[in-house]
Formats: C-alpha cells, sequence, structure tokens
C-alpha cells in the first residue's frame, strides 16, 4: 500500500492515499495470495517501485533492484516485462528507444543470477521451474499455474476488471493526448490481464495494476475537477463523501470475502499428529513414499530430518528421472498392482503417508503383502514397507 501511494503521489494522481486503500477492494483473490507468508507481496512491492523509476526517470536504480529481485523471488523476469511496457510506451509517445530502462535491470539480473550462493545451479533450477510453464507443461503442476474459468475471474476480480473499463473511459473522456504513465498502466494491466487468463497466479498482479491505471487514467480529469471554482457547484461537496462510502462498500465486501477464502483453506496443521508420530518412528534420513507432492510443505515442517521424493514442484522429479516419475505416478493413482516392492526397490522408501482422498492407491495397498499399515488419522494414513 506505501509503495502504491509513493507511485501515485510519484505521479501527483489527487487521493494517492485514497488509491492505496483501493488495494483492498480490487480482488478478494489478490487479498488472499498476499495473505501468504510467501515471496509474492514483495514482488509487488518491487515491481511498484520499478514503475516509480521508470517514470520519474531514475533507471540506475533498476539495476540493484534486479539484483534484489533475483536473490528475493523466482519471479524476477516480471522485471524486464515491465520495463518493456515502459519502453514500448515510449517508443509510441516520443518516438525514441529508452534503452537505459531496459539495460539496467537487465545488468542488475545477471548479476543477481551469477553472484549467488547458489550458481550455477540456480540457473538449473530456473530452467527447470520457469521454462516447462511458459508451454504448455505435461506434469500436472497445481491448480495456481491453471487458469481461472472466465466467470470466476468476474466473481473474484470484478472490481479489478471494472478499473480496467472505467480507465479506458477515463482515457477517452480526456481531452488530450495520452501521458506516458496513463499508456505504461495500461500496458501493465493489458501484459498482468493476458497473464492471469493464462494462470490464476497472476492474480496477485494483475488487481494492483488494473487499479493503478484507473489512478493514472483519471488522474488528469481528477486535477481539473479540483481547479475548478467550488461556487454553485454543491454537488462538488459531495462527490469525495460519495466515492469513500462507495469505497468503503466494496472494501467491506471484498475483505468478507476474502476472509472467507482463507478460512475455506486446509488448517496448517492438518497433518500435524500424523508427521509427529513419523517423526518419532523413522530415523533421520528415512525416505518417505507421498502420494501427493503438494503434501510436502506440510510434512517437513514437522519432520525435517526426513527425505521426500517429490516436493514443491513435481517436474523437477520429472527432470531427473522421467520413467521413475512415470511410476510414481501410475502408483499413486492405482494403476500399479501390490506396488509395495516397486516403492521399496525403486524408491527405496520405508514409509509411505497418503492423504485419504487417494482411493485407487488405497485399495491397492491394502492388498499388498508388503505395505503395513501402522497409522491412521482423520486426514492420513502411513504404511510402514516390509523388506
Amino acid at each position: 500500500m506505501v509503495a502504491v501511494w509513493w507511485l501515485l503521489r510519484g505521479q501527483r494522481v489527487p487521493f494517492a492515499a485514497a488509491w492505496a486503500l483501493g488495494l483492498f477492494a480490487v480482488s478478494e483473490a489478490f487479498l488472499y495470495r498476499m495473505s501468504m507468508t510467501r515471496a509474492q507481496s514483495g514482488a509487488v512491492i518491487i515491481l511498484v517501485l520499478a514503475v516509480h523509476w521508470l517514470l520519474t526517470g531514475r533507471h540506475k536504480w533498476l539495476a540493484p533492484l534486479g539484483f534484489v529481485f533475483v536473490w528475493f523471488y523466482n519471479a524476477f523476469p516480471l522485471l524486464l516485462v515491465v520495463a518493456g511496457v515502459y519502453v514500448v510506451a515510449e517508443f509510441m509517445l516520443a518516438r525514441r528507444v529508452a534503452w537505459s530502462a531496459l539495460l539496467f535491470p537487465a545488468v542488475g539480473i545477471a548479476l543477481g543470477v551469477v553472484v549467488n550462493p547458489y550458481f550455477p545451479e540456480n540457473v538449473i533450477f530456473i530452467a527447470g521451474h520457469l521454462l516447462p510453464k511458459v508451454g504448455q507443461s505435461a506434469v500436472p503442476v497445481g491448480n495456481e499455474w491453471s487458469p481461472y474459468e472466465t466467470w470466476t475471474v468476474v466473481q473474484n476480480s470484478g472490481a479489478a476488471l471494472a478499473a480496467v473499463l472505467l480507465g479506458a473511459l477515463a482515457l477517452g473522456w480526456r481531452e488530450e493526448r495520452i501521458d506516458p504513465a496513463a499508456l505504461v498502466g495500461l500496458g501493465l494491466a493489458g501484459v498482468f490481464g493476458l497473464m492471469l487468463f493464462r494462470s490464476r497466479r497472476f492474480v496477485e498482479y494483475f488487481p494492483p495494476f488494473a487499479l493503478i491505471f484507473l489512478a493514472f487514467a483519471a488522474a488528469p480529469l481528477l486535477r481539473g475537477w479540483l481547479a475548478q471554482p467550488a461556487a454553485g457547484r454543491p454537488w462538488r461537496r459531495l462527490a469525495p463523501a460519495a466515492a469513500l462510502v462507495a469505497l468503503a462498500a466494496l472494501l467491506a465486501l471484498t475483505l468478507r470475502d476474502a476472509r472467507a477464502l482463507v478460512a475455506d483453506s486446509r488448517p496448517a496443521d492438518l497433518y500435524a499428529d500424523a508427521m509427529l508420530w513419523l517423526r518419532e518412528e523413522a530415523p533421520p534420513g528415512t525416505t518417505i513414499f507421498q502420494t501427493d507432492w503438494d503434501d510436502f510443505t506440510r510434512q517437513f515442517f514437522y519432520a525435517s530430518d526426513l527425505r521426500y521424493i517429490n516436493g514443491l514442484d513435481p517436474t523437477f522429479m520429472q527432470l531427473y528421472d522421467e520413467t521413475l516419475y512415470n511410476e510414481w505416478v501410475d502408483i499413486t493413482r492405482g494403476r500399479r498392482d501390490t506396488p509395495g516392492a516397486t516403492i521399496r526397490d525403486r524408491f527405496n522408501a520405508a514409509y509411505v503417508f497418503s492423504d485419504l482422498n487417494h482411493d485407487a492407491f488405497l485399495d491397492e495397498a491394502a492388498d499388498d503383502p508388503v505395505l503395513e499399515e501402522v497409522y491412521r488419522d482423520r486426514y492420513a494414513v502411513i504404511f510402514a514397507v516390509q523388506p
């Protein structure tokens, strides 16, 4: 919020603080993503700072910003996307190529990749994590990489979509030519909007930049309106109050829906009992076969000294050994009869951890003499792999 306020204030947008408060009203899904203790909210701050320094001509600051972004979060290529939108806008309006806007962040990013405690493995990580997502990945990598249904976007980010529409109307209402800030805002709203329709995870970027675009587009109208004499226009006193009431109402609705999303999430301690039992029974370094890769974070939190065959992104397992990955998929989906021997001999696992939703696998495991059920609660079941 402070970063957005600073950006709007730097572009002389009236009521910059009220616009910044609008971040709480544009999208319940955006608030849900921002509530996670992950790096997305920091990435939004970095991109907003980049827009501020681009529009104010302080392009050299983008070099250290790019360096920090690489160390901070693997979404750092978005900095080049933002800079590219600015370069296109400058070319369209001033017929000049602002090379420095791309050069400085590119240099900072390159230094961040090379001057890095994980170099050169971080390059392998970046390629393995991001490149498969560019095309149509054959590996299921979680719902956040799949697109929303269109009506779902309308429901959870309707205010952000309305902001783009209102911004376009504001551009048509203005008499002067579009300014660089508004054109950059329009470009960013368009780019992040397309990315959102490609993958729902970009809901953390589209809503704030949709709001920023509306603020930039409406700023000349607001400045002109404030410059007019108030005499004879009593509605001018009511307009700000009406706008604040509308903002408060929208903010209350969005916060309510965002809280409902958070409340509907699976609890953080979902597998606490099962993993605490496993931590007591399994010696450090024991390999655990999981039936679902995205259970890894909850498992690792409670038993970080155990080894897990998959976690964070199954793409890495496929890149490591595609045959082994395919075997894992077949086993977890119940397509292998008596999978215990394969789990023991191919994966070297001593225990199997599964939620209770993998019915086909659980049916196969129940009839497998190599797999002995040793723990079950209402969320998870654990099998010991017999030698």
